[in-house]
């Protein structure tokens, strides 16, 4: 085994869009596993949008990533020594050891995971946060009814991509919004979905919320959130009467310095008496047992697809995390560490 390792750290706070001098490569010495802890080579890591807000230092649900500290993350990797009962070298296993090549821990927070049906990069996937997200914030906040029109944005990411996928596989008409031909092609023709709307093709707003009406001839009774902006504000229009929204997401606004888009009009709340509720998927971390196994049955049969975009070495990290945050991904965004 190497005596070093590599990691990458927050160097400095980004204000406005995110840059590589923001991170920095740094080089440490493999730790040796003490009495009651792990030592976890990490085969991939996962990288997130909700890694930009914790890159400020502003008030949010989680505290601020410290500066010189390991940038946080979730990794999937292997057990190469053990001195816990709970875990044998060889296993495999998901943690937060962040964007680092080797994570030691006492193994807490530690998940065993099975890669005989399930190859192991989907644990930070589809069978990870990102699909619980999914999972939750479409079975629990939107409640979907059989028949009813869902609409999802950022459709071909690794959240937005699941919960289409669940809509129709609960009956519903499904509809994506995603950017680009290639995407949009990829979400209907592979994935399923019943219509997706390319936001790239529309020169103005007015041209995007009519494809989105044909989209939608009978009114959307289920969005779920990732983008904001004028994608946001768009779909708020066309919602029916007591629809429900699952606010999961921003990204468009992740990197501007000014701020979020705000809902340009208040008074449709009012008029369509629908529901919009945020969430945090880490708030309902018992439920995560019933999610995970629903959706690794539909993964491991085959009835629930992934795609994944994957940069390699952890050295790639910063680069393919600006652009995840633009946009640049197909499905869910990865770094392959060893």
């Amino acid at each position: 085994m190497t005596e070093t390792y590599r990691r990458i750290v927050l160097a400095a706070r980004p204000e406005g869009a995110v840059m590589l001098q923001h991170f920095r490569l740094d080089t440490q010495p493999v730790p040796k596993a003490g009495e009651g802890q792990v030592l976890v080579r990490n085969h991939y890591l996962s990288l997130d949008p909700y890694m930009r807000g914790r890159m400020n230092e502003s008030k949010s649900y989680a505290i601020p990533q410290p500066i010189g500290d390991t940038m946080i993350g979730a990794t999937v990797g292997v057990v190469v020594e053990s001195h816990n009962p709970k875990f044998i070298a060889g296993e495999t296993v998901v943690g937060m050891y962040g964007w680092s090549e080797y994570g030691c821990s006492d193994g807490a927070g530690l998940m065993r995971v099975d890669t005989s049906h399930v190859p192991e990069s989907a644990y930070l996937g589809s069978v990870g946060m990102p699909g619980m997200t999914a999972w939750y914030g479409l079975n629990k906040v939107i409640e979907p009814k059989a028949g009813e029109t869902i609409v999802v944005s950022a459709a071909s990411g690794a959240v937005g991509s699941v919960v289409g996928q669940l809509a129709r596989l609960g009956g519903c008409r499904t509809v994506g919004i995603a950017g680009g031909v290639e995407k949009c092609r990829y979400v209907v023709e592979e994935l399923g979905f019943d219509a997706c709307i390319d936001y790239k093709a529309a020169p103005d707003r007015k041209m995007l919320a009519k494809m989105l009406a044909e989209a939608t001839p009978a009114g959307v009774d289920g969005y779920f959130e990732n983008v904001g902006g004028v994608v946001m504000n768009t779909v708020l229009a066309r919602l029916n009467p007591f629809a429900r929204v699952a606010m999961c997401g921003l990204i468009s606004g992740y990197d501007d310095a000014d701020g979020q888009v705000p809902i340009e009009n208040p008074a449709m709340f009012l008029v369509a008496r629908f529901k919009m509720q945020g969430f945090i998927v880490s708030d309902h971390l018992p439920l995560w047992p019933q999610g995970l196994k629903e959706l690794g049955i539909l993964v491991a049969t085959g009835r629930l697809k992934y795609r994944e975009s994957i940069a390699d070495g952890v050295e790639a990290a910063p680069e393919a995390f600006m652009g995840l945050l633009k946009g640049r991904n197909f499905g869910k965004q990865l770094v392959k560490l060893f």
